[in-house]
């Protein structure tokens, strides 16, 4: 492997994640990546990052670790019919939908090779449709298919034997922590606002059978603080001591800001540089500093952009 000083952040973004058309008024909105890419041009120093574009959509074979394949078809059927419609109730599709989920998907694959190789330290997906929401067979929360997940059955298949999900998104990341509740090679932890959607991630959901104790959720109240989320992080770094993880992945939600309008939370833009140092820290023990992010929610237009921006410089300093 590369001398990690020397490697650089990955940047996975494709103009088609733009054309996943949600229609007006929708949360989910194109805007948003739009936001993010006018920030980080003006404010990132780009000789650290390597921004990429010649990924290619996930196979249908390759979503189909996590996903019915008649799901897969049938959002592919549905998207080539050129006109919008409802996955479930605040899921859109329109026609370039299918293309932009399976590239978000794809996304975290190339990643996942990038830095195995050592051709990358790390990574973010500029992506959406977001996907931690997304069941095996339908959509959910304005996802269609679980990009993290997917990744995270990737990198198994390439003989990475134990992969942590560390999930700080607002909502509680029901799907990915459906795919691997009797999983013990996949330890998920979610810090999420509780009660809130989807209603799952209660701190008595520890996972089943072989997987039992290798999910830790550390639901939050409403209007809790940074000084709230960071109480917990002993108990997280003492389950890794243990557990050891030899990649870890991100659901990289930034809707627990402040000022997002479908969050309640309170924290601030720094706190995002807080948990992703916190994260490094764990990379850097245990998985060569492997690490990769997934953009998951956030509606603020501004203050996802410079939560974004934190989140990145932090990932390149190390």
């Amino acid at each position: 492997m590369k001398n990690i000083k020397n490697q650089k952040t990955g940047l996975c973004f494709r103009d088609d994640f733009l054309k996943h058309d949600t229609g007006s008024g929708h949360p989910e909105t194109y805007l948003r990546l739009q936001s993010i890419l006018d920030h980080l041009t003006k404010q990132l120093s780009q000789r650290d990052f390597e921004w990429i574009s010649d990924f290619k959509e996930a196979t249908p074979a390759q979503i189909s670790a996590i996903h019915n394949p008649d799901y897969i078809r049938m959002v592919a059927n549905v998207c080539k019919q050129n006109q919008k419609g409802y996955l479930d109730g605040d899921t859109i599709y329109s026609p370039h939908s299918y293309t932009a989920a399976a590239l978000a998907t794809g996304a975290g694959i190339h990643l996942a090779d990038q830095i195995l190789s050592g051709s990358l330290k790390n990574g973010m997906a500029l992506v959406r449709p977001p996907g931690h929401h997304a069941e095996s067979d339908f959509a959910m929360g304005f996802c269609i298919f679980n990009n993290i997940a997917v990744t995270a059955k990737y990198l198994l298949s390439k003989g990475i034997k134990k992969v942590l999900i560390f999930d700080w998104d607002v909502h509680h990341g029901n799907g990915t922590q459906h795919q691997f509740y009797e999983d013990d090679s996949v330890y998920f932890v979610s810090m999420h606002q509780f009660p809130f959607y989807p209603g799952t991630g209660k701190d008595s959901e520890r996972g089943e059978g072989k997987g039992y104790g290798t999910t830790l959720n550390l639901p939050l109240a409403r209007s809790s603080t940074e000084f709230d989320y960071f109480k917990h992080f002993s108990v997280i770094h003492k389950e890794m001591e243990k557990f050891q993880p030899e990649f870890v992945l991100v659901s990289a939600g930034f809707d627990a800001h402040k000022e997002d309008p479908l969050g309640g939370m309170e924290l601030g833009t720094n706190s995002f540089e807080r948990f992703t140092s916190e994260l490094l820290n764990i990379a850097n023990t245990y998985a060569k500093g492997r690490m990769i992010s997934f953009l998951e929610g956030g509606y603020h237009l501004a203050a996802l952009a410079e939560s974004v921006g934190v989140h990145l410089n932090r990932m390149a300093s190390v």
